[in-house]
């Protein structure tokens, strides 16, 4: 497999440097990433450049996530316009044992295969190292100008919202630049990828090698992720889409995928899985014949939430948005855990009842139109009903007037009711 020619096509190259295709072919060359460990989860916005590893140890060279404890203490300049929050030793520790429980998923960190993966956090080289032995060995090197002429600094120093840039930002590129010369001399490592906003960052990394010591350094850059109407790739209302289930549920995760548009689809399809081109070829074929069957969208979020999360919480969170959509059972919203319950009825309208009165037993039509004004009154409630129109829990309700108590709880708190085919409500008991 060839590394560039897959990226290509898989429409994730923005910049390369001359010289890179050429470094591939001749030998297993070694290629870092940094990943930023500011919290113990990796979100979608950081899957682009862990895909770009998962291709290149598949194309048979060695890659190497680099955690940034150090520069993580610092906050990178780069495209934003305030400095980040710090963090202490005890966190980035912990920082790095979970995010390399996720890249497990995606790289093999296991085996003795000479393009294993490896896990290394610029903490442990750069912890010891004293400011004046940092502005004598790499400081020199690289002069202000140079610095200056970057994008990341320009538009810091020049920005309307920018209150200026401190020197620790400033001198962050210098931090990054020699963590490819360490990695470079260390680890014979000659390839740093990441996203195109760090093409400044990467590029002093090989400037540095080359004034240093007369090395081969190269870059490769992603194109920054965006939505096809502009937006954010990644955020929604609730913020960022994480991977781990204790910040977005695989439910949540699987509908972030189902629900991108057409366009996003075919775009994401070839970023976030390893499909064949002549699979995803034969995909965007049924969509365009089909497009109101999804077949882009559904094999998407499938690929993503097995890889990320799991086979069975993939057909979990499949059988958890038919609930919504689709002829589900009873027996299939009773299995629902409460956070799978609470997200997929997340934003249909909620009452809150009281559990004490609903254990003693209340007329259906009493608590649908008095203790929750489901139905506006008891006629319409009686009509709807006679006509097959109500449902509780997915089963339907034959008798306007009958008898509801704390056994039809769903995890002893939740009722789900249906009016008609599309409106439902959901009735916390407390």
């Amino acid at each position: 497999m060839n590394f560039v020619e897959e990226l290509k096509w898989r429409g994730m190259i923005h910049d390369i440097m001359p010289g890179t295709e050429e470094q591939l072919q001749k030998e297993m060359t070694t290629a870092y990433v940094g990943i930023d460990p500011t919290a113990d989860s990796l979100h979608i916005g950081h899957l682009v450049s862990v895909m770009i590893l998962k291709h290149f140890q598949r194309a048979g060279h060695k890659p190497i996530a680099l955690v940034g404890g150090a520069t993580g203490m610092i906050g990178d300049p780069s495209m934003k316009s305030q400095e980040r929050n710090l963090l202490d030793e005890k966190t980035l520790r912990h920082n790095q044992e979970a995010i390399k429980k996720q890249l497990s998923k995606f790289l093999d960190f296991e085996s003795d295969a000479p393009n294993a993966a490896e896990l290394v956090n610029n903490y442990d080289w750069m912890k010891n190292f004293t400011f004046l032995d940092f502005i004598r060995d790499v400081g020199k090197y690289i002069t202000v100008n140079y610095m200056m002429a970057k994008d990341s600094v320009k538009k810091r120093l020049n920005g309307e919202n920018s209150n200026g840039l401190s020197f620790t930002e400033f001198s962050y590129q210098l931090v990054q630049g020699y963590d490819f010369l360490y990695l470079n001399k260390t680890k014979n490592c000659k390839l740093q990828m990441g996203g195109s906003d760090q093409w400044g960052n990467i590029t002093t990394g090989t400037e540095l090698i080359r004034r240093t010591t007369g090395g081969e350094a190269f870059a490769l850059t992603c194109p920054l992720i965006t939505k096809a109407d502009g937006g954010k790739f990644g955020k929604t209302e609730s913020g960022n889409i994480w991977l781990d289930p204790r910040y977005t549920s695989p439910y949540k995760f699987y509908q972030f995928w189902v629900n991108v548009s057409d366009a996003d689809a075919e775009r994401y399809i070839k970023i976030f899985t390893s499909l064949s081109r002549e699979e995803i070829e034969a995909l965007v074929t049924e969509q365009n014949a089909a497009p109101h069957l999804r077949p882009l969208q559904k094999r998407l979020a499938k690929e993503i939430t097995i890889m990320v999360h799991s086979e069975a919480d993939y057909e979990a969170a499949v059988e958890a948005s038919s609930i919504l959509f689709g002829n589900s059972t009873s027996e299939q919203l009773k299995k629902l855990d409460e956070d799978t319950l609470l997200a997929v009825f997340e934003g249909v309208p909620q009452f809150e009842i009281s559990k004490e009165e609903l254990s003693k037993g209340i007329k259906a039509v009493e608590l649908f139109t008095e203790k929750a004004t489901i139905f506006p009154s008891k006629g319409e409630m009686r009509k709807t009903t006679q006509g097959g129109g109500v449902s509780i829990n997915k089963e339907k309700l034959i008798e306007f007037d009958k008898e509801i108590n704390d056994s039809y709880l769903l995890n002893s708190k939740y009722l789900i009711v249906q009016r008609g085919k599309k409106n439902y409500f959901l009735l916390i008991a407390k």
